[in-house]
């Protein structure tokens, strides 16, 4: 790298001297031999950072980004909005932009399933919001003895403390267990069936697959069999679709795929298309009913609830989801995409839904390698100078392109990871 600008110098200063970032060793971030990159602009599927240099936004930019930078149907929404208002209250007002995408949230699902939305801020919210309506529930419904919670072997479910209860990965939690509310994990169906299902309030589950488990893949039929198992024991359904939802899987949501429709569903990220902050808790019109009454009311809420922008950005995602044909895009475009990580890749061990993709980083002999090593942040660093913007989870490299790549950008990225990986591992 050569002498970078001053603009750059003085952003990296400030940078080192006052912020603090997630999931981020502090101490090797600041390392003078770290290279810091400071992303300025987008276009498309394309990032730049402050000295010029353009990079494919291979993770989405975690996970949020659906019809790439720039959107002139986003913009033009944004821009519309913001010559009415940017924000109103929640508490104790309606506002138009939260009325319509609450009703055409509802109208993605069969009539009379889920029919009621809670809007929050984020995925974490999402779920804080579920579990306490699914709590409160059997509180108001002569159920109070249901105070479980069920969730599974290294799902992920959040940060805030009631989310991250509900995380299975111990490197996140563990720390922070005794302090969260008390839950049950399970690896499978069989392990569910044994519990004392009267005694369970809700079990949750990311559909299809698990992200941070990295990209590890359910069996096909699982989800279905699940919402069987809660229909005959009662016990409530929450699905945390915050990664797979709007068209990750190649349908819009990925319960869509079992034909599952669930007690409560947590939407966040892609739901404004990566573009603001908004998160929004699905549930059923008998959940809703026994929150009625001052006696029951629910108790909870964000001053950036239902927030007019974010809901502006979310419609326009809607909009553009049927003005541009995604999903059928998409499907098109998934088989070959991948068909070419599966051949590129082959001597490692790929994962793919839709276009999610984990690319678990494997010795000759298949075998995993030294955790201490970091071979998957090694490739992730590597990858930079060959275009690709992506983040590891341990040695899984994942890649999950906006879903308005071309096909000749998403051959790009997967090229980038390839030489990616030549250059760390010499093959």
């Amino acid at each position: 790298m050569g002498e970078m600008n001053e603009t750059t110098r003085q952003w990296l200063d400030w940078d080192a001297r006052h912020c603090w970032h997630p999931f981020t060793d502090q101490a090797a971030w600041c390392a003078p031999e770290h290279e810091r990159l400071v992303i300025e602009r987008g276009q498309g599927v394309w990032l730049w950072d402050s000295e010029g240099r353009r990079y494919f936004d291979g993770n989405s930019s975690i996970w949020t980004n659906i019809h790439g930078h720039g959107h002139p149907h986003l913009r033009s929404a944004a821009l519309a909005q913001l010559d009415q208002v940017a924000h109103t209250s929640y508490l104790g007002f309606a506002n138009p932009r939260a009325s319509e995408l609450a009703a055409r949230l509802c109208a993605l699902f069969p009539p009379q399933t889920l029919t009621r939305v809670f809007f929050s801020d984020d995925g974490s919210t999402a779920v804080e919001c579920a579990v306490k309506m699914a709590l409160q529930y059997r509180m108001q419904t002569g159920e109070p003895e249901r105070t479980g919670l069920v969730a599974f072997h290294n799902g992920y479910h959040g940060d805030t403390m009631g989310a991250a209860s509900l995380g299975g990965v111990s490197l996140f939690f563990e720390r922070f267990r005794q302090f969260g509310m008390p839950v049950t994990f399970v690896r499978d169906l069989s392990e569910l069936q044994q519990l004392r299902a009267d005694q369970i309030a809700a079990v949750i589950l990311e559909p299809l697959i698990q992200g941070v488990n990295q990209m590890s893949l359910w069996p096909a039929g699982m989800l279905r069999e699940l919402r069987a198992w809660c229909d005959a024991t009662g016990v409530q359904l929450i699905l945390d679709e915050v990664m797979t939802g709007f068209g990750r899987t190649g349908a819009m949501f990925a319960c869509h795929h079992e034909q599952v429709v669930p007690d409560l569903l947590c939407l966040a990220k892609g739901l404004t298309a990566g573009y603001s902050p908004l998160a929004a808790t699905l549930t059923r019109e008998t959940i809703y009913r026994a929150f009625e009454g001052q006696e029951n009311v629910f108790y909870y809420g964000h001053s950036y609830t239902a927030h007019q922008l974010g809901c502006a950005m979310a419609l326009a995602n809607l909009e553009i989801f049927a003005q541009e044909r995604v999903l059928e895009r998409v499907q098109a475009l998934q088989p070959e995409w991948q068909r070419n990580l599966e051949s590129v890749f082959s001597p490692h061990l790929v994962r793919v839904c839709g276009m999610i993709a984990g690319i678990e980083l494997r010795q000759p002999d298949g075998s995993a390698f030294p955790s201490e090593r970091k071979i998957g942040a090694a490739v992730c660093l590597a990858a930079r100078a060959h275009g690709l913007l992506t983040r590891p989870i341990r040695d899984t490299v994942v890649l999950m392109p906006p879903l308005s790549s071309t096909r000749e950008e998403l051959l790009f990225a997967i090229e980038a990871l390839r030489r990616a990986v030549a250059d760390v591992l010499g093959c």
